[in-house]
């Protein structure tokens, strides 16, 4: 099997509102293989996972023959209209309307069959609370997430300053002149976020509590009474603040974890690097050293008809 064979990608564009359309990058050597679905973090957009000369997470999958989506959330990357003062969506969305949209889209390509999901960051805490209470239904076999968390439990200097002077303080008052976050403006992200998404998210990450916003919905205990597809959680030993490994296992321990596996990235464990919140993605070395194991994970999680 040639990890050198031409890619195909493609750019598909799914209306989400009368307004709103949802983008996802394709990337698959012959449209074939099993599908995975890869959604990134707060104030960033699908690019973590590609660059423009095909590197990266996405096109890495795609060589080793599955079928990767790689989605936009709404607002960000490819997905029309841009984040203006006007956009008025939050996460309620993200869960309601964009997944489900994403999941028919690739049922539709593909066929009902097995997903594997894998996120970045927050767009694991988005998988999770879309499994806890999903609108369509969806058959994900199994799962893996870079640096996710849902708390920021940890404190450190770091921290206050990036998560309560910056995301909190300095952000709300942006948020609150602006209308949205111009995170890329800002320097702190790669995408902006809209009014309420900030403040969805900001909630969910200093509840004790994983509630609804409008419902009070009980997400963690959802979780733990499903049957949740295999997890694992990887971070690097030096994500000291946005997935702090302390707080990566606490979401894994959070949602009733029994077929998950956590692993810290680190020169310690063995690894090339002392990896980041940023760089577990995107650094040259990640396909030759952490990138193989996602593909164990993977394989040993097949659906039972494709071994």
């Amino acid at each position: 099997m040639s990890h050198h064979a031409v890619l195909q990608k493609e750019s598909i564009y799914i209306p989400v509102t009368d307004t709103d359309q949802l983008h996802l990058k394709r990337f698959s050597r012959d449209g074939k293989g099993a599908p995975v679905l890869l959604v990134h973090g707060s104030i960033e957009n699908g690019r973590i996972f590609y660059s423009k000369s095909e590197k990266g997470f996405a096109p890495y999958l795609a060589r080793h023959g599955y079928d990767v989506f790689v989605a936009d959330l709404r607002g960000r990357g490819k997905s029309t209209p841009r984040i203006t003062r006007r956009s008025t969506f939050g996460l309620t969305h993200t869960l309601r309307e964009d997944f489900p949209a994403i999941i028919d889209k690739i049922k539709e390509l593909k066929g009902d069959v097995p997903q594997y999901w894998g996120a970045h960051s927050w767009g694991g805490v988005l998988m999770l609370a879309y499994l806890a209470r999903q609108v369509v239904p969806v058959k994900v076999q199994a799962m893996f997430f870079f640096g996710s968390k849902r708390r920021i439990s940890i404190r450190s200097l770091k921290k206050f300053l990036m998560v309560d002077v910056v995301w909190n303080w300095l952000s709300k008052a942006v948020v609150s002149v602006a209308g949205s976050l111009p995170a890329k403006a800002m320097r702190i992200g790669s995408d902006s976020e809209t009014k309420l998404t900030h403040r969805q998210t900001h909630e969910w990450v200093v509840q004790r509590r994983w509630l609804d916003w409008e419902d009070k919905f009980d997400y963690a205990a959802a979780l733990q009474r499903t049957q949740l597809p295999p997890t694992l959680y990887l971070t690097g030993i030096a994500d000291d603040v946005l997935g702090h490994p302390v707080d990566v296992e606490k979401l894994m321990l959070e949602t009733g974890c029994d077929r998950s596996e956590f692993r810290v990235l680190s020169k310690a464990s063995g690894n090339l690097h002392n990896y980041g919140h940023i760089d577990i993605l995107t650094h040259p070395d990640a396909t030759h050293d952490h990138f193989p194991a996602i593909l164990r994970w993977l394989e040993k999680h097949k659906p039972v008809e494709e071994v």
